[in-house]
């Protein structure tokens, strides 16, 4: 998703992303209710549930993909998908206020070490000056970690069922999406390129990766197996990020994303 980012903000900017792609994201999650025979439960959710769904939708997509896709705008590839895995972290964290729950040892270490690789990939492996390679970026990166953790936090309250209400929030959104970019001059013809990366963003990253997710997760029997793949996906990300955006793989990067897994495993280790 990080190469499908990067190449889509080659022709849109940030806020035209979000909206092509919520466009997109909303029309998959409605093809999977309808194939599901679940479409006439749409209407009566959105009566009974819209304030709920305004305030999710207000937090993922609009504000949540606004703020990453302006990270991903400004910082290379490799960096904002790498800053991004500390999500899981930030969550945890979050945690101890919101749900009362404990701050354990582990997730002391496991905030060191993820915090110690952002600042090793946003220095590019200069941590004597801090010379960082775009600050507002980093900044917006990081923020971007904090509205995820938060929306999914405040999903542990949420009644909804996931796709249904996941489907409130894009329509909710849109609305939402479709005003930022009036106001800011931004519905103005743009490339099919745009056009294509922004309906492929919207499909799987917005639409059937959460629902393909949320059906693993009800088959397996082992949900720290699946959960393991997360330490697959960003060296396959990175790949794609060489082998088609052209980045060149920086050293610091490497170990900075090293840190993060390394901090990510310290978190999971205690859980287990």
């Amino acid at each position: 998703m990080a190469t499908a980012f990067k190449l889509s903000l080659a022709h849109l900017s940030p806020a035209q992303l979000l909206l092509y792609a919520s466009v997109a994201s909303l029309l998959a999650l409605l093809s999977i209710l309808i194939y599901q025979g679940r479409i006439k439960e749409v209407l009566p959710a959105f009566q009974s549930h819209w304030q709920a769904s305004l305030l999710f939708g207000a937090i993922n997509p609009f504000a949540y993909y606004l703020i990453l896709f302006e990270a991903y705008d400004l910082l290379p590839a490799q960096e904002a998908q790498a800053i991004n895995y500390t999500w899981a972290l930030m969550m945890s964290l979050l945690a101890v206020p919101l749900l009362k729950q404990p701050l354990k040892r582990n997730d002391i270490w496991a905030a060191l070490f993820c915090y110690l690789g952002v600042l090793m990939i946003a220095s590019r492996g200069d941590l004597l000056h801090f010379n960082f390679s775009n600050l507002n970026g980093l900044g917006l990166a990081l923020v971007s970690t904090f509205l995820w953790a938060s929306y999914w936090i405040l999903n542990t309250k949420d009644t909804r069922e996931p796709v249904l209400g996941l489907t409130l929030n894009f329509a909710f959104s849109l609305p939402l999406s479709l005003l930022w970019c009036a106001i800011h001059g931004e519905l103005v013809s743009v490339s099919w390129k745009g056009i294509a990366g922004a309906i492929y963003v919207g499909a799987f990253e917005m639409g059937f990766a959460f629902v393909l997710w949320l059906f693993a997760m009800k088959l397996t029997k082992s949900t720290a197996r699946i959960a393991n793949l997360i330490f697959l996906s960003p060296i396959i990300s990175l790949f794609f990020i060489w082998f088609l955006v052209g980045e060149t793989i920086q050293r610091s990067t490497l170990l900075g994303l090293g840190f993060i897994l390394l901090g990510l495993l310290t978190q999971k280790i205690q859980r287990t």
